[in-house]
């Protein structure tokens, strides 16, 4: 009967062996969000630039411009691409500030 004890404790005790992919982490990056502006009658380019050197950081004039006139004549811009949160920020700046804005649309 003696026996028979040691050999169910060995088995309990017996190690395991784990495979290396347990031990391995995957990192994997936030998707990056679009900006962007659309077309509409009401708005004047003027008020579209100045809204996006306003709202969008590091916009240049000629930029602003640039997808001032993208809009108009293509109906849509993509004005700014990043991280979700501060994207989330500008496009509800624009929309605030009167422009036509698609919904943000992950990279």
């Amino acid at each position: 009967m003696v026996t028979k004890l040691v050999d169910v404790y060995t088995m309990v005790s017996a190690p395991t062996v784990t495979p290396d992919r347990v031990n391995q982490v995957t990192r994997k990056t936030y998707p990056n969000y679009k900006v962007i502006v659309l077309n509409d009658d009401f708005n004047t380019f003027q008020h579209v630039a100045e809204c996006l050197m306003k709202y969008i950081p590091g916009m240049s004039s000629d930029r602003a411009w640039d997808l001032t006139n993208q809009v108009h004549y293509e109906g849509r811009a993509i004005v700014w691409t990043g991280p979700q949160e501060p994207a989330e920020l500008y496009h509800q700046q624009l929309r605030r500030a009167g422009l036509t804005m698609a919904p943000l649309e992950p990279v």
